[in-house]
């Protein structure tokens, strides 16, 4: 999917003036990871809300919750897990 960039910091990119367009099928994602429920007015159901779940010591419902909002917005997941404390995601749009 093409759509306006962001950097790590979530602010717009630019470049000559104008915003920077690119492939942002990650960057949706990262988005819908790190987004709580009600961030978006359109769809108040929609983003993860990772930080929620960050004490929780069984990630089962983090990953379903992924899987769900993923699934939810077109993405095919394939596998979610992790690997060494370290969330992995195999889905693409």
């Amino acid at each position: 999917m093409k759509d306006i960039l962001y950097d790590k910091t979530n602010k717009k990119i630019f470049a000559n003036g104008d915003l920077v367009t690119g492939e942002s099928d990650t960057q949706h994602m990262e988005l819908l990871l790190i987004c709580q429920p009600g961030s978006f007015k359109e769809f108040p159901n929609t983003g993860v809300g990772a930080a929620s779940y960050l004490e929780e010591e069984d990630p089962s419902a983090f990953l379903s919750e992924v899987r769900n909002q993923f699934t939810n917005d077109g993405i095919t997941v394939n596998k979610i897990e992790f690997i060494n404390s370290k969330l992995r995601i195999d889905a693409n749009y």
